[in-house]
Order: C-alpha cells, then structure tokens, then sequence
C-alpha cells in the first residue's frame, strides 16, 4: 500500500512493484484523504496484517513550509498512525527527507544526529518519531537527498529547476557562484533502492544518495554543454550562507553491493530528452 502514490516517488515506485508482479494499493485523495477526521478508520480497514505500507504522502515545501502546512503534515501522519495501531502491518516504510539534519553538517552518515534547522526538517523528525511508536511492527526510515527526473513537480533548486529555465528562457540563475555542493539522486534510482527494501523487509535508518556530490555550477555546466550555444549562465545575490552536504553511503552499499546508480551526466541527459 502506498499513501501518496500518485506524487513523483510513489508513482515511480508502484510502476517498479506492478512491473514486478506486486499487487498495489494506491488510494488517491479523493478516496482517502489523511486530513479528514474519519481517515484513519478507513485506512485501518483496508490495510491488512501481510502489507508493506509506505507513507510518502506530504505537503511538499513549494506549496508551504509555514506553521499551518507542517501540522497539517502531522495530522496526515497521526491518521495513519492511528490505523497501523489498529490493523497492525508486516512492514512501515516512512520516507523522511535528508532536512532532519542540521544544513551545518558537510558529511551525513545515517548515525548523524537529526537536528532540523527549519520547520519542514522539524516536521519530518517528528513524524519519524511517531512511526517509531508503532513497534513492534518492522520500520524502516529513509531520508533522500535531492531528488530529481522528468516527471518532478515541485521545482527543486538543481536540475530540476535549470532544466525548466533553459526551456522557457534559455538561461540558468545561480545563486552567488553556484559553490554550495548537493548529492543529486534519479528518482528511478530512489524507486528502485526502495523497492528493494520493501522485498528485504530492511528495517532502521538509511539514507538515499549516491555518495557523490556536485556543486551547482558543475550542474549547470553539465547542461550547459549539451548545447552548442544560447544557454547562459547567470548570477543573483545570495540570502542564506554557502553550506555544503556530502554523503557517507557506506551502509547502502553494503545493503545493496551490485548496485549501480545512473550518473548525474546520463541523468541530465534523461531530463532533456524525455517531454
């Protein structure tokens, strides 16, 4: 069962489990919406003692990052908490978001201590820790880095972002020089590690990314020289300070060793040639 199927992940992750033969639930919002006050004995309902349930539902950051949109994020979770204490699951897969670390920290392990510095990555921590309080059923949290590909709705600064620039202006806007280095994970990549897990029941923490980090300005020179000429690169003045993340993923080889990610070069060119 996935509850926010129908969002950039889930969408890619229930093509990887149909592809495979796994039956998937999917309820859209219409059929189950996790702020209204009976959707937790709904979900508890149709949940069933041998189900995976992997929660992606959220109000993402670029339809709110304020107060309201963060509680509203932790009532969805409190329904869905509610209905795993009733119909217990085999397997609770919450997928968090790397912002429950502190953005100071340079080199993120999965034992880093979560220390949120904003409301998203507070709300996110918190909603972990809800999961947590539905033992004994098997949890796994995962905690993604920036996650990009075609299909992607929410604009995030990075390839997403300078791909929508160069197709409607032809130009790419960095902030300062574009210094501050990000892990960038394909969401085929993300969907594909994901639907690993749930086959291996994995349990704890583990972060997605893929070890290997870029500088902004080295992304929009990787898409820069796809074209023989027109595509400029621009520069605004920065508002927060040069901060810089890279992975330790150590325990994602080890958990997946014959794994091979797709490169940020063929990545790219996936953005640009798929509509």
């Amino acid at each position: 069962m996935i509850l926010g199927g129908n969002g950039f992940i889930g969408r890619a992750i229930k093509s990887r489990l149909e592809f495979q033969g796994v039956s998937v639930v999917s309820p859209n919002s219409e059929t189950l919406n996790l702020l209204h006050p009976n959707s937790a004995e709904f979900l508890s309902e149709i949940v069933k003692p041998a189900d995976t349930v992997v929660m992606l539902a959220a109000i993402t950051p670029d339809k709110g990052r304020d107060i309201s949109s963060q509680l509203r994020n932790l009532k969805m979770m409190e329904s869905v908490c509610v209905a795993l204490q009733r119909s217990v699951c085999a397997h609770f897969v919450y997928v968090s978001s790397d912002a429950v670390y502190d953005q100071g920290v340079s080199l993120v392990r999965e034992a880093t201590v979560a220390s949120p510095t904003d409301l998203y990555g507070a709300m996110h921590l918190t909603r972990e820790v809800m999961a947590r309080s539905l033992s004994p059923i098997p949890l796994l949290i995962l905690r993604p880095s920036i996650v990009y590909g075609t299909e992607d709705p929410h604009n995030s600064y990075g390839p997403n972002r300078f791909r929508r620039m160069v197709k409607q202006a032809g130009k790419i806007t960095l902030f300062g020089l574009g210094e501050e280095y990000r892990d960038h994970i394909h969401v085929d990549d993300v969907a594909t590690l994901i639907v690993g897990c749930i086959f291996r029941k994995t349990v704890g923490i583990l972060n997605l990314a893929t070890g290997t980090s870029y500088s902004f300005a080295e992304v929009a020179n990787i898409i820069v020289n796809k074209f023989d000429k027109g595509v400029k690169v621009e520069f605004a003045s920065r508002s927060v300070p040069i901060s810089h993340r890279h992975y330790d993923v150590t325990n994602l080889l080890k958990a997946f060793p014959n794994f091979s990610f797709l490169s940020l070069e063929d990545g790219i060119d996936q953005l640009f040639s798929e509509k």
